[in-house]
């Protein structure tokens, strides 16, 4: 180990998580996983939920098991970013109104790196992950005490809700571990997530189903939209239904952090207009969005759904 457990101020690495802008700060350590979820996951590949995402399907043990993602890495520093709107006047989800959250929190995640190294130990070797590397990170900031999971399986903090944005830091400091939220059924007899999904993606005693899942469509589904699916499609980019409907997000505050750009323009942006949309005008208006990776052709798509189904 490069130094002592205990012996690193774990508590100025948070504060400084927090001063770049990150509204929670944990540590958990890089053991494995439960092997249910290992085995939870499997099945849920089996039965096809993934849909079209494939990439799922390659390195499950470095998933559920971090270490394997870095040589001697032995902590790992979960964060997450507040982005609740003070409202959402538009059919593109919330998250995707701000800058690309890729870029901004592999960004803040470097300029933490680069304190522990300065501050903390010279010795830091890191890894940033930020939604693109293969890591269950969501169980991994439930096991650091950052939030639980609920009925819609999106991590929900009890304060700040679950308009979340996650990322890692994993290090090879062996940093003591934070513990879990205290266990109790947190959703109690609450459904109101399962009510307010439009096609049933999530439901009592039922896996999640990407397959109908509105954010699945129309984000990571290339090809067209089945015919009994397009009806209810309510929203051209993504889907904060599950979300807003939480009761947790209903006292939540809203993202206060200046330097997360937010886009007013894109927000009053009409599927309308967007089926206008040239090339040229949709990547100066998404530049720095994580709706370009979506590209225009299926932006149109889905807002000539939306469209159909207004009228």
């Amino acid at each position: 180990m490069v130094e002592q457990l205990n012996s690193i101020p774990t508590n100025s690495i948070k504060q400084k998580a927090k001063s770049l802008g990150f509204d929670l700060a944990a540590i958990t350590s890089t053991e494995p996983l439960d092997t249910a979820h290992i085995e939870n996951f499997k099945n849920w590949l089996a039965g096809g939920f993934n849909g079209e995402m494939s990439w799922l399907e390659k390195n499950i043990e470095k998933r559920f098991s971090p270490a394997l993602l870095m040589p001697q890495a032995e902590s790992i520093i979960c964060t997450a970013i507040n982005y609740k709107p003070l409202r959402n006047i538009s059919a593109i989800a919330s998250y995707a109104l701000y800058q690309d959250y890729h870029t901004f929190i592999k960004q803040k995640l470097s300029e933490l790196a680069d304190f522990i190294k300065k501050e903390v130990s010279k010795e830091l070797k890191f890894k940033i992950c930020v939604d693109s590397v293969p890591l269950a990170e969501r169980a991994l900031a439930e096991r650091a005490g950052l939030g639980f999971i609920g009925k819609n399986h999106i991590l929900t903090n009890p304060q700040l809700g679950s308009f979340l944005l996650l990322g890692e830091l994993i290090t090879n400091l062996p940093l003591k571990p934070d513990e879990p939220l205290e266990q109790k059924d947190y959703c109690k007899n609450c459904n109101k997530c399962f009510d307010a999904c439009p096609t049933g993606a999530i439901a009592a005693n039922q896996p999640f189903d990407a397959n109908k899942c509105v954010s699945y469509l129309t984000i990571e589904h290339k090809g067209r939209i089945a015919k009994k699916l397009r009806p209810k499609i309510n929203c051209i980019f993504g889907c904060d239904k599950c979300i807003t409907a939480c009761p947790y997000n209903a006292q939540a505050p809203v993202c206060r952090n200046r330097d997360f750009k937010f886009s007013a323009e894109r927000q009053k942006l009409t599927a309308e207009q967007i089926l206008k949309l040239s090339e040229k005008d949709f990547d100066a208006l998404f530049v720095n969005s994580a709706v370009h990776r979506t590209g225009l052709r299926q932006l149109k798509r889905n807002a000539l759904i939306f469209v159909k189904n207004k009228t």
